[in-house]
């Protein structure tokens, strides 16, 4: 590891001296070398590398020294080594240092350097020793010139083709790094897709299970109101005609001091049947309504309470449909129960008359009236919702002096 560091070292340092040295930057460049020499020490062919440079540098910036014997120690120390391209460097140097000082020493080296570099196949060498020989044989410089021409062409020749095959390499590299990118896109697209797809399926089963638990909440909260609702009906049944029954038997039996008994089992088995009716959901028989009317108007009379009805007759009845009628039974029932439990009243009226498109029901007494808070008990609320669902109308007026007044108008259907 520490000589592999070394070498590295050392090649930097080298490197370094001949970029100063081209640059002319020549106290530099032999700092660099001597510190090159200073690493690798002073034989082998690294040291015959950097003695060839620091002599060369020496010469050119002094041209008058004297570069021979550190060129020459340099290729003794090659060839020793069996340096090839080293001994072809060291050929080179001395034919340049010797050109104006000694042309047939530069000769010398100059074939030398022509023979080396044909047995390394190195035709820039070549070259280069060719252009030596066309300078120092004169009498042979056509037939230098003649092998420089040709190697010059055939080493052009190659090296477009060499540049050619480069450009098709590189219009290839280029071609595929152009597919690599479009591929990419369509790679990065399809993500892209492949995450909405994903965002998409992911919004829809949100959705899907806010939908689904909305349904089941609303199908819930129906279901309770049906049940709810249900059970208000069911409790208004019960209250409107089993409870409200109930009080006129015990209202007639209290004031009536001939009640024969088989009447009286005759009214309880009355209630009883629409009990049951109101269990099963059935609708009360089909007896004369008129009948049925003065029957339950007549079991609130009583001694302290002088009751006058007018226009109960069949055909104020027969213009309403049987739903209609039980509702209106049970609203004229709701009406007694008040009169007796809680107007006071010594006197009370009430009459039914047949108009052209209603029907008008009017009640009057002279009791004690009827409060705000008396207008929103469970009875009185179940009377005006029984009028409301038959699309009539219902008005509440206290006299001035005393009493109450009940007016009821319900549309005639046609």
């Amino acid at each position: 590891m520490i000589l592999k560091t070394v070498g590295i070292w050392r090649r930097i340092l080298n490197n370094q001296g001949n970029a100063y040295k081209d640059m002319k930057a020549y106290a530099k460049a032999l700092s660099s070398y001597n510190a090159v020499i200073g690493i690798v020490g002073r034989k082998g062919t690294a040291y015959a590398r950097v003695l060839t440079n620091l002599a060369i540098t020496k010469w050119l910036q002094d041209p008058r020294y004297n570069a021979a014997p550190e060129l020459l120690r340099s290729l003794s120390i090659r060839l020793g080594k069996n340096d090839v391209w080293g001994e072809n460097s060291s050929y080179a140097h001395l034919s340049e240092f010797y050109i104006d000082r000694q042309p047939d020493s530069a000769l010398r080296y100059a074939q030398k350097m022509f023979n080396t570099a044909r047995q390394l196949k190195s035709p820039d060498d070549e070259l280069y020793a060719l252009r030596k020989l066309i300078l120092l044989v004169p009498k042979q410089a056509k037939l230098y010139f003649q092998r420089y021409q040709h190697l010059e062409d055939s080493l052009q020749t190659r090296r477009a083709a060499a540049k050619n095959q480069f450009a098709v390499i590189r219009y290839n590299v280029a071609q595929s790094k152009a597919e690599n990118l479009q591929l990419q896109k369509k790679n990065e697209e399809r993500r892209y897709q492949l995450i909405a797809i994903i965002v998409l399926f992911g919004l829809a089963v949100i959705w899907t299970i806010w939908w689904y638990r909305k349904r089941r909440q609303r199908l819930e909260f129906e279901t309770e109101n049906k049940i709810r609702e249900s059970k208000l009906q069911l409790l208004q049944k019960v209250h409107d005609q089993v409870a409200n029954g109930v009080y006129r038997i015990m209202s007639e039996v209290e004031h009536n001091s001939d009640f024969d008994k088989s009447h009286l089992l005759d009214q309880l088995d009355g209630v009883y049947e629409m009990s049951r009716n109101i269990a099963h959901d059935e609708t009360s028989s089909n007896e004369d309504f008129t009948e049925r009317v003065s029957t339950l108007l007549n079991a609130f009379k009583k001694p302290a309470i002088k009751l006058a009805v007018s226009g109960n007759e069949p055909k104020f009845w027969q213009s309403m449909s049987a739903p209609a009628r039980e509702q209106l039974e049970l609203v004229l029932q709701e009406l007694m129960v008040n009169m007796s439990k809680h107007s006071r009243a010594t006197q009370a009226y009430i009459g039914f008359t047949l108009e052209e498109d209603f029907l008008k029901i009017d009640y009057r007494d002279n009791g004690i009236g009827i409060s705000n808070q008396g207008k929103n008990g469970k009875g009185l609320r179940n009377t005006v919702s029984r009028i409301e669902a038959l699309n009539g109308n219902i008005k509440f007026e206290n006299q001035n002096e005393k009493g109450l007044h009940i007016e009821i108008q319900v549309p005639i259907k046609k």
